[in-house]
């Protein structure tokens, strides 16, 4: 199977792939106006990320945003793995593999200190992609919602 990362222009397509990416992650993820107005142009417009198809064998089987970024207190960047979506018809295929490693090797051209990612919890087939692909869990990271007003 040949996989092909492609520059991602097409805001609706993208905006639609994205929101069921997000759904599956959490069922009850309601988009604020926000997000559908400003995630795809906040993104588009930052030199740092890409933002691409993954095409396997010509056809559109997902999405990967990845970048660079500067590290929080030292002169040093990170690489980061921001979101790899795969759609459900062509999953358990290899496509997020390759995709993965097609991601890392470009990240790695852009000399940061350590390529980083998350994983929702729960997701575990995304915990053991990651863990065959060397990485390693560092962390654990908590959140504090605003309560609601």
């Amino acid at each position: 199977m040949q996989i092909a990362l492609n520059r991602i222009s097409e805001k609706r397509e993208f905006m639609e792939m994205a929101l069921n990416h997000f759904r599956e992650l959490n069922p009850a993820f309601k988009p604020a106006s926000d997000w559908e107005t400003c995630y795809f142009e906040s993104i588009r417009s930052n030199p740092n990320y890409s933002l691409c198809w993954i095409v396997a064998d010509g056809e559109r089987a997902g999405f990967v945003l990845y970048g660079i970024e500067p590290h929080r207190f030292l002169p040093r960047r990170t690489g980061a793995i921001y979101e790899l979506y795969v759609s459900p018809e062509y999953r358990r295929k290899g496509i997020a593999r390759s995709c993965a490693e097609i991601v890392i090797t470009e990240l790695w051209k852009s000399s940061p200190s350590k390529i980083q990612l998350e994983v929702v919890e729960g997701n575990e087939a995304a915990l053991g992609l990651w863990n065959s692909l060397g990485f390693d869990k560092v962390s654990e990271r908590f959140t504090l919602c605003a309560a609601p007003r």
